[in-house]
This record gives C-alpha cells, structure tokens and sequence, in this order.
C-alpha cells in the first residue's frame, strides 16, 4: 500500500487532503501536525521518516503570517526554508516523492500578464523569500521533488480571507477592501484534490512523475475587493463594500500588485481540468453554512 505523510496537516490544505483521503483506500496516510512530528527538529523529522519510510511527502506546513514575518524573520526562514530541505533530505534518503507547497508571493507583482514557471523571481517580503528560499533548497536537496506555487488559499478550515469576509460582513454595515491587488483565489478542496490525483496518476502509471516547479490556482482573475463582494453576495450578506487603494490600507509587507499564475503547465502535463473561481467559492461557502 502507498504510504503518504502529510505534514501541517491541521492547516487549511492539509484539512482539506485528509478530508477527501477516505476515498482513497489505496493510500495510507499519515496525518501529522506539530503535535505529532515538530518538523523543525532535523532528529524528529530524521526519525520519523526512517521509522515510517512514506512512499510520498506532501509539505503543508509553512509559516503564513506574512506581516507578522517581518518582525519574526528568523522562524519565517527556519518553517519556510529550512524544513523543505530537511524534508527534502530525508525524501531522498528513502527515494520518497516529496511535493512542496510554494507560494505566489515569489514574485515582486510587476508583470502584467500571468506569471509562468520560468519567470523571473523578485520577492519583496520576508514570507516570499523564505518561501523561494524553501523551493531553492528542497531542489537542491531532492532534484526530484515537485513545488507547487498556490496563491491567496481559502477553505472552511482555518483562518483565510473569506471567512474573516464572512464575520464583518455580518458584524459591520461597511468595510474597505483593497481593490488594485489582482490575482487568483485558490480553493484548498480544490488544490488537495489536483495534489491527491497527480499522486493517484503516477502509481497507476496515467503519467510520468515529473519534478519541477508547477503552478496552480483556479481559473479567472480578481481583486481583494472584486473577491470581497463575490462572498457576499454569495453568502447573502448585505455590508457595503468601499473598494480601496493599497496605499488607504499600509501593511508592515509588501504584496504583489498583481500575482496571476499561468497553470497550462500542470494541466498539460498531468490532464489537469481547473475550475473557476466563482464556481468553487460557492462550493465552499456552501460546505462553511453545512
């Protein structure tokens, strides 16, 4: 049986794969947070892996608070960079397929059209360079691993955007919402999901495993603001949304103005088909009112 460790398993998209792995019954997973394996203990995640020996590592783990990094640069470096490569380590060692969760924040957000796998890096925020730092050193590491670069994740689980849009929509007559950041919500049903059947794929030999960087996002393009109003309106909620410019809303870091993925890479090579992004946000704000 094909044995998977999943680590950060209780973060929005390490929720979202162990919610779908009942269905996979040729799979054994093995769940693990903090709780179970701390991940930036090089022993532990030695141990862990020597112990086990998975067949696939999928990293869900990563340090989030992107303007909290920026005062905390060093555990951003130490979850971000350091654990991929530990990772990465071990992956090899076992000759253990390891994918690895990047980020859109890479890239500095100056391109005017959909970023590419190829582009030229440009991070501005402590998260994106550890982040880019991670990807660099789990290569490194493990040539054969895959990094998947997500961007502006949302579930039912966990804290995100649409469920912080949900409770001052309720709580509040108005809110502002910054309106000149463009990019791609990410459903995380809908990343597990692409992560799951790439590894379904590869075992029963639909495709070749190929390591490298990948992009994935749903389909379409929005602003914070234009993505504000689509949860409300889809959760019924009546608040007046003030579109913004960054410059009204100052962050300790910085974004990308514009952080559009191009995903024909992961659809060509693994018969990917991506769903919009409207589309999956009713989705899950249908599963967040069940």
């Amino acid at each position: 049986m094909v044995k998977i460790l999943v680590t950060g398993a209780e973060g929005q998209l390490g929720s979202a794969i162990k919610a779908q792995a009942a269905d996979l019954k040729d799979f054994q997973f093995l769940f693990t947070d903090i709780q179970e394996l701390d991940l930036t203990n090089q022993a532990a995640v030695s141990l862990f892996v020597d112990t086990e020996e998975p067949d696939y590592i999928i990293n869900c783990a990563a340090y989030t608070a992107v303007d909290i990094a920026e005062k905390e640069a060093d555990l951003a470096r130490l979850i971000n960079t350091k654990v991929p490569a530990y990772l990465g380590r071990m992956g090899k060692k076992h000759q253990a397929k390891v994918i690895h969760v990047s980020t859109d924040y890479v890239f500095d957000g100056t391109s005017y059209t959909p970023y590419t796998e190829n582009d030229l890096v440009n991070p501005e925020s402590v998260y994106g360079k550890s982040k880019l730092n991670g990807e660099i050193a789990l290569l490194k590491e493990a040539p054969s691993s895959m990094v998947i670069r997500t961007s502006w994740l949302y579930s039912s689980y966990g804290k995100n955007f649409l469920k912080t849009m949900v409770k001052l929509g309720e709580e509040r007559d108005e809110l502002r919402v910054v309106s000149d950041q463009v990019g791609t919500p990410t459903y995380a049903g809908d990343l597990a999901q692409v992560i799951l059947t790439i590894i379904s794929k590869t075992e029963n030999k639909l495709c070749d495993w190929k390591p490298g960087i990948y992009h994935y996002s749903n389909e379409g393009v929005c602003s914070w603001y234009d993505f504000a109003k689509a949860i409300h309106e889809l959760a019924g909620i009546t608040c007046y949304v003030h579109p913004i410019a960054t410059e009204e809303y100052p962050t300790p870091a910085v974004r990308p103005s514009y952080s559009v993925l191009n995903k024909s890479k992961i659809k060509r090579i693994f018969g990917i088909q991506i769903p919009y992004w409207r589309d999956s946000l009713k989705k899950c704000i249908i599963e967040l009112k069940k």
